[in-house]
């Protein structure tokens, strides 16, 4: 008799159930032995696979299953208490053992993923209704990850048009949802090797959909049955080309096969870190920030299987990206993983420079990296023509193209190699080096033009939590964006080098052109001769004089009183002037340039001025 132990979910062993010895299914097992035997694979439903016991009525029985949900009754200690035995067959006398079915939540968020904001629409199959065939192929296609881009969702229950959901969405009737994930649970088995995804049931708009997360498999390549007609033996490789699953052609599959032993770095089992070196916490803030479903649970569900679900543990021990992520010093594990911001006021053969580091979980040092360089690094200038009304408005660097430099290179670094991510802030460009250097797929030429195709990423599973954050698209939009920003600034194209092995990779972004030449000015002012009068432009101790007097807004004559200057003209054309073209003096009235009661105080820009003046300590 085949039969399961849990016929529904949520249903009890009636009395008198029968549980016979021969075939059943291999998924999650229960032994009934005199000692403590092997738990197997975690399945949806609860098989029983070789019912083993002993001569004698006070036989103690244990109880191993590998997955939450089910509930022993313990006052059940020997075989006598619970039931009888017959020649080749247990009849159960009690209800020995509940299950109440598990919640089961993805790591992100749903809607999120429904409207490809979260994973690219490569990663995502909609289907209407259940085709096993169709979701096999996919399956296998997702398993091979033939790019790396971590695996796919495939969503049941959702129609869609030419690539899009539409919703709401078709659903499920609920009566089907426990006979669906019975078959994939059967067509996982006939992969080969086997490949369960995590299956997530989910009421999307008052519809049921199944949510299958077919993340990258470890053993890939995987092969699929051509068909699932009977009798079918002919077996072939899938992969995903685009959004569309398609079966591999020859040279594919030669690929394929070579990928075997290359599972992705950040995909890894760390063998000597172990579960307790991930910290619910980070879990947890990583949870509320992606608006996942699992945070509710998070707290009294078993840690272990926490980490499983989020595909950041196998076994006893954490993959990297668990680490990275979820461990509050990953340098630990994996030295200079960090991100350095160097700043080169004079540049890199100036006498002056300050550094700072950021280092901790991967997300963290990413936001807080980009925070610094938005409030410390990128410049605004606004200005204004007598023309016209409109200003004109742009910075040294947009911080889109910077920021997606740096996203790119924590996305594309290699953790293996113990170097940092270096940021590098000049008087005319800003520089982001990361090690090694981009895929050979890619070449430099194309990348500068913006029209390139990666052939496959190196970090499949960073990618997947920096999508989930937002922190990237991981469309192959980065540079096209980084492009586009700095055209819109008015800014020169970004330059990327590397050399012929790919060691490197280096992206350099000049600064606009009026920040380079204020630079230039700035240098001239700081190394300047102090005289009393000088025809054309003020020097620069008589600026950092100025500007530290007017920090308090001063009269025109009180400013000349100070320099010294005998003549109204001279003062006006040789420093008042030139200090409001640069914009660091400015008018409390502007628009009344001839009060009697107009003052002159030093700008932000001019306070900036100024103490990037102080800092390189200019000399008479």
């Amino acid at each position: 008799m085949r039969s399961s132990v849990v016929g529904k979910f949520g249903t009890r062993i009636p009395v008198g159930f029968c549980i016979r010895t021969p075939s059943v299914p291999r998924a999650s097992i229960i032994w009934l032995a005199h000692a403590v035997k092997v738990v197997r694979p975690a399945a949806r439903r609860l098989h029983l696979d070789r019912v083993r016991f002993a001569m004698g009525w006070h036989l103690g029985i244990t109880l191993g299953v590998c997955m939450s949900g089910f509930k022993i009754h313990a006052q059940f200690r020997t075989i006598s208490g619970c039931c009888l035995w017959r020649k080749n067959y247990l009849i159960f006398t009690e209800t020995i053992l509940t299950y109440s079915r598990p919640a089961m939540h993805l790591p992100i968020n749903i809607d999120d993923v429904l409207h490809g904001q979260t994973v690219e629409w490569e990663r995502l199959e909609f289907k209407q209704g259940w085709n096993p065939e169709a979701v096999l192929h996919t399956m296998c296609a997702f398993a091979n990850d033939f790019h790396n881009l971590g695996g796919g969702y495939i969503l049941i229950g959702v129609a869609e048009n030419q690539g899009q959901p539409i919703l709401p969405p078709a659903g499920l009737l609920a009566s089907k949802l426990d006979a669906i994930q019975k078959e994939i649970l059967e067509i996982g088995h006939r992969m080969q090797p086997q490949y369960h995804p995590v299956i997530a049931p989910c009421v999307v708009q008052l519809k049921h959909v199944l949510v299958l997360w077919c993340p990258g498999g470890q053993t890939r390549p995987y092969k699929a049955p051509v068909s699932l007609a009977k009798g079918n033996r002919e077996f072939a490789y899938y992969i995903r080309k685009g959004s569309a699953t398609v079966r591999a052609r020859h040279q594919e599959e030669v690929e394929l096969v070579s990928l075997a032993a290359t599972v992705p770095f950040d995909d890894r089992i760390h063998h000597r870190a172990s579960l307790s070196d991930l910290k619910l916490p980070l879990i947890q803030n990583f949870l509320r920030e992606v608006g996942s479903d699992l945070l509710a649970d998070s707290s009294t569900m078993d840690f272990t299987q926490l980490c499983r679900q989020m595909r950041i543990a196998d076994g006893l021990h954490p993959l990297n990206v668990g680490l990275m992520f979820f461990n509050p010093a990953p340098q630990k594990f994996f030295p200079q993983t960090q991100i350095d911001v160097v700043q080169f006021p004079d540049g890199p053969g100036g006498d002056t420079f300050t550094e700072k580091t950021f280092a901790g979980p991967l997300d963290v040092i990413l936001k807080d990296a980009l925070t610094f360089l938005k409030n410390a690094v990128i410049e605004e200038r606004v200005v204004k023509h007598g023309d016209r009304p409109e200003a004109d408005r742009f910075f040294n660097v947009p911080y889109a193209a910077l920021e997606e430099a740096v996203v790119n290179a924590v996305y594309h670094r290699s953790f293996e190699i113990r170097e940092p991510i270096e940021v590098r802030v000049l008087p005319d460009e800003i520089t982001v080096a990361s090690y090694p250097g981009l895929d050979r797929s890619v070449n430099i030429k194309e990348l500068q033009s913006g029209r390139f195709a990666t052939r496959r990423y190196r970090n499949r599973r960073i990618g997947e939590f920096l999508k989930e954050l937002s922190l990237t698209e991981g469309r192959g939009t980065g540079i096209p964006k980084m492009l586009e920003a700095l055209r819109a600034n008015g800014s020169p194209k970004p330059v990327f080098e590397s050399d012929d092995d790919r060691t490197y990779f280096l992206v350099r972004l000049p600064l606009h052109p009026e920040f380079i030449k204020e630079a230039k000015e700035r240098k001239l002012l700081a190394t300047g001769q102090v005289t009393g009068q000088v025809t054309g432009q003020v020097t620069g101790q008589v600026a950092v004089k100025v500007l530290q007097f007017c920090e308090q807004a001063r009269k025109a004559n009180e400013i000349q009183l100070l320099i010294g200057v005998k003549h109204r003209e001279t003062f006006q054309d040789n420093y008042l002037k030139p200090l409001m073209a640069k914009g660091w003096l400015a008018m409390t009235i502007p628009d009344k340039p001839q009060s009697r009661l107009q003052r002159y105080r030093a700008t932000e820009e001019g306070k900036k001025w100024l103490l990037g003046a102080a800092n390189r300590n200019p000399t008479s």
